[in-house]
């Protein structure tokens, strides 16, 4: 990450010791929740779209407890989303790196949200908050 602190992430309070399904116990698979974040990715306006470069969203299960515990986070916290990355602005012109990373974390917004239409907005909301930090927003910035 060449000596970046990575921003802080998205995160809501709740417990990361539930299943992974909505309060209302609905479920979606990992192939559904990836075409909702493909949808989010998808729904970008054209002018923030096409300076996507050097980026990969991905999505996991769950994030790794060792990084929870690095990033001081408390049992009652959900982490649902993190870049990794150094973003755009500071970048030189002589920028080469592997690409930077976007992960959205399924367990922790299926057990944060209340139904299935919550989740739809979750994600789509996560994954603009994560490629906030990419185009080089503080959380204070964003919406939300």
């Amino acid at each position: 990450m060449q000596g970046a602190t990575p921003p802080a992430p998205r995160l809501r309070q709740h417990s990361r010791n539930n299943r992974p399904v909505t309060r209302d116990g609905a479920w979606l698979s990992r192939a559904a929740f990836e075409r909702l974040v493909g949808e989010a990715l998808d729904g970008l306006p054209p002018q923030f779209a096409e300076l996507l470069e050097n980026v990969a969203v991905v999505v996991e299960e769950e994030p790794d407890p060792a990084l929870l515990d690095e990033m001081g986070m408390e049992d009652d916290e959900e982490l649902m989303g993190l870049y990794l990355g150094v973003p755009l602005p500071e970048r030189g012109s002589q920028y080469q790196a592997l690409p930077d990373r976007i992960a959205i974390y399924r367990g922790p917004v299926l057990r944060l949200c209340g139904s299935r239409r919550e989740v739809v907005r979750e994600v789509r909301d996560t994954v603009i908050h994560e490629l906030g930090h990419y185009f080089g927003l503080e959380d204070e910035e964003m919406p939300f």
